[in-house]
C-alpha cells in the first residue's frame, strides 16, 4: 500500500499547524486594528479604521476563506485570498513601526501555508 503525496502525517504537528493558522488569522485582525488606530488623523477615523478594517478582513475570510463558507474558494483562488488577508496583516506591522514583528509575522505565514499546502492538500469539495 503506497501512500499519497497529501496524507496527513500521523501526529500533532498537523493540527498544531491549524492552530497556527487560527493564531495567525487572529493576529492578523488585531494588525489590522493597531494599524487603524495608529493611522487615523482624529478620534473619528482612529474608531472608523481600527474598527473597520479588521471587520472588513473577517468578512472577506468569513466569505471565501472559511471552511464552511458556502462560497469558499478552492486552490490558488483560495491562497490568494487568505494570503491578501494575512499579507494585510503583515502590511499593518511594517507600516506602523514594527519591522521586526512584520517579518516574524511573515515568516510564520508563509511556513504555516507551506505545510498546509503539504498536509492537506487540494482542499475537498
Amino acid at each position: 500500500m503506497t501512500e499519497a503525496v497529501h496524507d496527513r502525517p500521523p501526529g500533532a504537528a498537523p493540527a498544531a499547524n491549524l492552530a497556527l493558522r487560527f493564531l495567525l488569522e487572529l493576529a492578523s485582525l488585531a494588525a489590522l486594528a493597531y494599524w487603524g488606530f495608529d493611522t487615523g488623523r482624529s478620534a473619528v477615523a482612529d474608531v472608523a479604521l481600527g474598527v473597520g478594517a479588521p471587520l472588513l478582513a473577517a468578512a472577506v475570510w468569513g466569505t471565501f476563506a472559511a471552511p464552511k463558507s458556502e462560497r469558499r474558494l478552492r486552490g490558488a483562488a483560495l491562497v490568494a485570498v487568505q494570503l491578501c488577508v494575512l499579507g494585510a496583516g503583515v502590511l499593518a506591522l511594517a507600516v506602523t513601526g514594527q519591522p521586526v514583528l512584520a517579518t516574524l509575522f511573515a515568516a510564520l505565514v508563509v511556513l504555516n501555508t507551506v505545510l498546509l499546502h503539504i498536509w492537506e492538500g487540494e482542499p475537498k469539495p
